[in-house]
């Protein structure tokens, strides 16, 4: 399934979840932001992991910024999965917050009590 807008492109082999990808990017990035979001394989996120991060495991969430006005977000669904019980939240919210994750890595943030504060602040604005 894919959702196609004029600036963000979100694409998975089964279900798009139910998630504000457009009002969350908007949000974070801004309208003219260019981003594709896809949805990938435990496969395909540990090698492309390896690939670019010369880390050999299987990663929640990859952000790739292309240039200041793009970027991709890599999501493997299995891996958060695993990982939502841990932070003490629904799968779905989870979801939300590693969409705002790596949306802040994307503008910019690393992790630290800064990016910890947006993350909160931007979750409750959309959960």
């Amino acid at each position: 399934m894919i959702l196609d807008t004029d600036t963000m492109t979100v694409s998975t082999k089964g279900t798009l979840p139910r998630v504000p990808f457009l009002a969350i990017k908007e949000k974070i990035l801004g309208k003219k932001y260019e981003l594709s979001i896809r949805f990938v394989a435990p496969a395909e996120a540990q090698a492309l992991n390896q690939a670019h991060r010369g880390k050999d495991y299987i990663p929640n969430t990859l952000s790739f910024p292309l240039s200041e006005t793009s970027g991709e977000i890599i999501l493997c669904r299995s891996a958060m999965r695993r990982e939502y019980k841990s932070f003490d939240m629904d799968y779905d919210t989870y979801l939300i917050f590693i969409v705002i994750h790596s949306m802040l890595h994307l503008k910019g943030y690393e992790h630290g009590s800064t990016m910890e504060r947006k993350e909160r602040d931007l979750l409750a604005l959309f959960t």
